[in-house]
Order: structure tokens, then sequence, then C-alpha cells
């Protein structure tokens, strides 16, 4: 396989467009208010380790050789560690704003379902490219399904609801490149709207429910399971089309909007930048999409065109969720803003799939013949 190191292959494109995103995010959290016992700037601060730290993952997976992941057996294994890891967080993880998911190192925590997320991208990137003539089998949308489905179950016994649709995303958009027969995939969409049904009867807690009642009319409580939909709301429209100015929002600033340096920060960009600033971030959003599915699109196998597609999505699914639960159309569920949002967990993990597909465009026609995809029944 030659050398495992190399030069850094970087889409400078790319770059352009995610650097200005991050610097949205670090400027829209500057002087937020600090957690109890925190410093000035605390987020501010984390979020320049977090984003320096995952500069240094993405260089480095940028000049490695990804040829291994290619082997559908230490795929296999790694997504077993990560049902081991998800299946132990509901016992013993650690709990932040009643959910369980989080692994705590004294000094940051980790959120095990971000990596997780990748692992599930090149899962299914290696099933559905060892099967892509016979992929219009409905076995082989029950056995992807499945994958998707306990990752998903695990998370939302957290419960963790954001994180298990973005596992859903994943394995839809990826299966839709597929090549699914239609048919099967209408009878798949049916049996998702039954699942839908009896997890409202049997499944969904009285809080997540009234998330969904209110998401219908949030002023039905506006002072409790509505209050989050309708503050984010009134950011937003209030930015109008220049916004209030950089550090002069009501909402954000006075604690109105609650999690804004999380699941609101669009509402708290929005409500300093107006429509122009929305525009712009958007503009820079499309761009990193059109680089991504671009650098998805020159790999030399099956493979690493699907782990392209499937970060494509994943991403995308976060912008589409957040954006959507920010401004009133979609239920508030938990969803971060890549690139924007403050996290460590999953600013790294994102950088590392860039980095790994940057990668694996460098290495993908040095393969040429050379296979590292040992046979594998189980998937």
């Amino acid at each position: 396989m030659g050398r495992i190191f190399s030069k850094p292959n970087v889409d400078i494109v790319l770059l352009a467009a995610i650097i200005p995103l991050f610097l949205a995010g670090l400027v829209t959290m500057k002087d937020f208010g600090p957690p109890a016992g925190g410093e000035p700037d605390y987020f501010f601060n984390r979020q320049l380790i977090w984003i320096a730290i995952g500069a240094v993952v993405f260089f480095a997976a940028s000049s490695m050789d990804w040829r291994i992941l290619r082997n559908g057996w230490l795929l296999f294994v790694l997504y077993l560690l990560g049902v081991l890891v998800l299946v132990g967080l509901l016992f013993a993880g650690e709990t932040v704003r009643g959910t369980r998911a989080w692994i705590g190192f004294g000094l940051f925590s980790l959120e095990p379902a971000e990596p997780i997320k990748l692992v599930l991208i090149l899962l299914l990137a290696k099933y559905f490219s060892r099967r892509h003539v016979e992929i219009a089998h409905a076995k082989h949308i029950i056995v992807s399904g499945l994958y998707s489905l306990l990752l998903a179950l695990l998370v939302f016994l957290q419960p963790d609801l954001g994180s298990a649709l973005i596992f859903g995303a994943i394995w839809l958009g990826m299966i839709l490149v597929s090549g699914v027969s239609k048919r099967h995939l209408l009878a798949v969409l049916l049996i998702a709207v039954l699942l839908g049904w009896v997890s409202w009867v049997y499944i969904l807690e009285p809080y997540q429910q009234a998330r969904i009642l209110t998401f219908l009319d949030p002023f039905r409580d506006p002072r409790g399971a509505g209050y989050n939909a309708l503050q984010s709301m009134i950011a937003v429209g209030s930015g109008g089309v220049f916004g209030r100015g950089v550090g002069y929002g009501i909402q954000s600033r006075l604690e109105f909007l609650p999690e804004h340096e999380t699941d609101f920060i669009f509402a708290a960009f929005a409500e300093e930048w107006g429509l122009l600033g929305v525009t712009i971030i958007f503009i820079f959003f499309g761009l990193a999409f059109w680089r991504i599915l671009k650098a998805a699109g020159k790999g030399e196998s099956n493979f690493e065109k699907l782990f392209g597609i499937g970060l494509f999505f994943m991403l995308l699914s976060h912008f589409v969720i957040h954006v959507g639960m920010n401004i009133g159309f979609l239920p508030v569920t938990g969803i971060s803003l890549s690139f924007l949002s403050y996290g460590g967990s999953h600013t790294i993990t994102i950088l590392a799939g860039l980095g790994v597909l940057m990668g694996m465009a460098r290495y993908g026609r040095e393969a040429g013949g050379v296979r590292q995809d040992k046979d594998l029944t189980l998937i």
C-alpha cells in the first residue's frame, strides 16, 4: 500500500466554504453567557479548541491511505464496537439535559453517537458497493435498514430523537442513490408510517409527543412545550433584512432563547445578521455540499463514492432539521448545525469525515486492482 502518510490532499474551495461558516458560529457565540460557574467566553474559547483539534484531524486524515477501510470485517467490528458503546451508555452514560448520551472524561465529554455516524456511513457504503448489481432485491433494503435501525433505536432510548433521525436520514439517502426499486421503497415508507404510529402510541414519551403537538400549534403551550419553538421563531423574525447587529441579539444575549450555542445557533445568528447574513451562509453551505459531492464523484470505486454521498446526506440532514426546527417548520429535536454550533464531538467528527473523503480521493486511483475488501457474508 506504500506510505501510510503523504502530503495532505485538500480541496481549497471546500476550505473556503467551511472556514466562513466556522467563523460565523464563533462570532455568534462570542460573549454568550457562560454556564453556571463557567468563565466568560466559555463557549467561544472551547469551540476554538475543538476547531483546532478538528483541523489537525482533518489534515492528518486527508494525508492518509484509507484503502484499509475497504476491509468489510474491519468495518463490521467497528460497527459492533459502536453498538456496545451505545448499549453501555444506557446504563453508565453521563446525563446531560436529561439525555444519557455522553462519556465523561473530566474536562470534556464525548458523545459517541457522532463518530458512530461515520461508522454507519462506511458500513453502508461497503454494503451497497458490494451489492450494487442486486440492490433492487428487497432483502438488501431490510438488512441495511436493520443496521441503521439498531443504532437509531439505541440513541432513541437515551433519549436522543435528533440523532435517531440522522441515522435514518443517512440510510434513506444512501439507499435512494443505490438503485433501490421504487416499489420496494414505497413498501418501506408504508412500514415506516406504521412504525411511526406504533411509536406514537407505545414508545414516545409524553414530552416528545408534546413537542410534536406543539410543533403543529406552538401557541397551545407558549410557556411550556412551545416555549423553545416560539422564542426561536421570534429571534429569526426579529432579525429582519439586515439583523440587529453583532452582539445585539435580544433573544440570545438576554437568555430568552435556550441552548442558543447549539440547538438554536441558527436563530441566534439570524437575529443578529438578518436575511442578508442567512443568505450568505446558505451560499457557503451550498458550496460545501457541492464540493463534497464533487469529491465523492471522483472516487475510483463505488465504496469511495458512496462514502462521500453518505457524508453529504449526514451534513444535509443536520442542516435541514436544524434550520427547519429553528424557523418552526419541524418539531424541536435537538440537532446541531454543522460548522456553526458549539460542540467538540460533532465538530471533530465532521472534520474527520471530510479528511477521510479527501484522503480517499488521493488514493482511490492508486488502488487499481488491489483488493482490500475480504468477503463478508454478514454484510
